[in-house]
């Protein structure tokens, strides 16, 4: 009798895991089938990161977890930029030269006339922050004031200028999307004060040379949003109407310019975005249905 029993509980066991694997996949093709449901338990839960810190004029905070630094206030963060290239120099392939800007005073700063520098890496969607600054004596005007830019993808430029009680045209201002969109507000601080920008940028999506979904962006500048996910009417360019190229990298560089004036830069990291988690596509199985209007 205690054989047969000891016999019999591993074709229990067996039968228990194929009835529990069997309902994993009834669950999982169901979930494939008709979506999510509101308060489904069988979601995936999202990762754990650990929040950032917020920075003051005085240092910067801390990058979030799971973000990508490109510049820390380190000598070594410096060798994650290089030179950006001209397309003449891509197409003669070229070897890239390394980033001739300094780090001084665990900055990154613009040393005039040596060239726009572009990150190693490349990217797609991201979060992206970035501090910049304009010294309290900054004189000149229009856009000789400062002038430099964030380029997402190196093709997408938000504008770096002061603004603070200077006037220029207004889709080439601080907080623009540069010859596209002006600002909603203008949010500058007075030079002498760190500037922060924070990013969410989705890239275009193409279908074969077509442009399916335009590139879009949210800004907001010294924690006011001065940008609204803007649909993007193609890559920058200077006082000409843009729009979207047949052909699109998938991924590219963030690129800081050198526009020959006084910039300077820190705490610059990155989060890489994944699409959206589909919506609930169907009321929870056990959901009350809501008793009828009555009839007006």
């Amino acid at each position: 009798m205690k054989g047969i029993v000891l016999a019999v509980r591993p074709i229990a066991m067996w039968a228990l895991m194929v009835g529990t694997c069997a309902s994993l996949a009834c669950a999982a093709e169901e979930v494939a089938q008709h979506g999510y449901e509101v308060h489904d338990v069988k979601r995936p839960q999202p990762p754990v990161i650990t929040p950032g810190t917020p920075s003051t004029d005085q240092q910067p905070g801390k990058p979030p977890s799971d973000a990508i630094v490109l510049f820390g206030g380190s000598e070594q963060d410096l060798a994650k930029w290089q030179t950006d290239r001209s397309e003449k120099e891509i197409k003669a392939a070229a070897p890239a030269k390394p980033a001739e800007w300094k780090v001084e005073d665990r900055q990154l700063v613009v040393v005039p006339r040596t060239g726009t520098i572009a990150t190693k890496d490349q990217f797609r969607d991201v979060q992206l922050h970035a501090e910049f600054w304009h010294p309290a004596d900054i004189t000149g005007k229009g856009q000789g004031r400062g002038n430099s830019g964030i380029f997402l993808m190196g093709l997408y430029e938000l504008q770096v200028l002061d603004n603070y009680n200077a006037e220029t045209y207004a889709d080439g201002m601080i907080g623009s999307m540069y010859g596209q969109y002006p600002p909603l507000v203008n949010a500058a601080r007075e030079p002498g004060q760190w500037q922060i920008y924070d990013v969410i940028f989705r890239a275009p999506r193409y279908e074969g040379e077509k442009v399916a979904k335009p590139a879009r962006m949210t800004v907001l500048l010294n924690g006011v949003v001065v940008q609204d996910n803007v649909e993007l009417l193609g890559p920058s360019k200077h006082k000409l109407l843009t729009e979207y190229p047949r052909k699109h990298p998938e991924k590219g560089p963030i690129k800081l310019q050198d526009h020959g004036q006084p910039v300077r830069f820190r705490n610059i990291w990155v989060r890489e975005l994944q699409e959206p988690p589909p919506p609930a596509a169907r009321p929870a199985a056990d959901a009350k249905k809501p008793p009828p209007t009555p009839a007006e």
